[in-house]
């Protein structure tokens, strides 16, 4: 155990934590959507963030940028930064519909069972990996250097880079919206309702299916949002890059409160600082071993996650 180095390291490892941990906090609030909603996990979704994550790129090769590109100037790059995020909203919230119609509509008008949806959901997970994967031929593609990693301020030996201020700051920004829509707009409080109780829900004129499909759009639009953060930060992605960081993310909503908006920021955040610390203190070769030796932990002591309030009576 490198307990000196953690020490030497805690600053940096905790905003590099924090800028992973913000990306797996928006990844994660398509579970948490899903789930408070219909009280199942939507394994498609990891998939939903992968085809937001072409998308961007995608959008970034048609101006001709590749992996050796020179940096556009700061114009060209909040235009390309845009782009790409309005191709992966697009992308990845009309994959999450698609998902909703295809997997999960007509299993609900037959009143199918749980394990019927489960098993669905992991198809469209495995159809869409290697239907990439084939088009893509497995190769790992670049993304474009669009921002270089510049220090803001320095504290210690901790540098905050303008990347991690992005992705952070737009995280938390993109949370506070999601939760006032929930929690202040019509569309929000029939959310809430179907959530807490369909049938009452549906008597007092709420359309159940057409909250469905918008959680699901919410929770692809998050995604998207999530994909173009993970090109700016990694650099790559291939056909399962949404796999692992699936699993991450599906761990960060359980960890804070699965059904829980505010749980899932919190679980990502805390998420990608403790893999870090845990990098540093047993090697990178455990980070992912000691995260979810921690969830198992934290779900012992408290079996709801850490706020577990459900997203039907989640309040302002």
């Amino acid at each position: 155990m490198n307990f000196s180095g953690l020490i030497q390291d805690f600053g940096p490892l905790t905003i590099t934590g924090l800028a992973q941990g913000a990306i797996i906090a928006l990844f994660a609030l398509g579970y948490t959507l899903v789930y408070g909603v219909l009280r199942l996990i939507n394994f498609a979704h990891s998939e939903v963030f992968l085809l937001g994550s072409y998308a961007c790129l995608v959008v970034w090769g048609f101006f001709g940028l590749d992996q050796n590109s020179p940096t556009p100037s700061v114009l060209g790059v909040i235009g390309l930064i845009c782009l790409g995020l309005v191709a992966a909203i697009v992308v990845s919230g009309i994959t999450a519909l698609g998902v909703e119609l295809v997997a999960y509509r007509p299993l609900r008008k037959r009143n199918a069972p749980p394990l019927a949806f489960l098993i669905t959901a992991i198809g469209a997970s495995l159809f869409i990996s290697e239907t990439v994967g084939v088009m893509t031929q497995r190769n790992i593609r670049g993304v474009p250097p669009l921002i270089q990693p510049r220090d803001v301020f320095v504290i210690g030996n901790m540098h905050v880079t303008n990347l991690q201020i992005l992705i952070i700051v737009l995280a938390l920004v993109m949370m506070f919206v999601l939760d006032r829509f929930i929690n202040r707009s019509r569309l929000g409080r029939g959310i809430r309702a179907v959530a807490q109780n369909p049938d009452s829900a549906a008597l007092m004129g709420v359309n159940k299916s057409r909250v469905i499909s918008l959680v699901f759009l919410l929770g692809g639009l998050m995604a998207g949002i999530a994909a173009v953060m993970y090109d700016l930060k990694i650099g790559v992605t291939r056909f399962d890059a949404g796999f692992l960081l699936g699993i991450e993310a599906f761990t960060a909503a359980v960890l804070g409160g699965i059904g829980n908006l505010r749980g899932a920021l919190l679980g990502g955040l805390m998420l990608g600082v403790l893999q870090n610390y845990a990098a540093s203190l047993f090697g990178t070769e455990w980070l992912h071993a000691a995260s979810f030796v921690l969830l198992v932990l934290i779900l012992l002591v408290r079996p709801t996650g850490l706020l577990g309030e459900s997203l039907g009576r989640a309040r302002a």
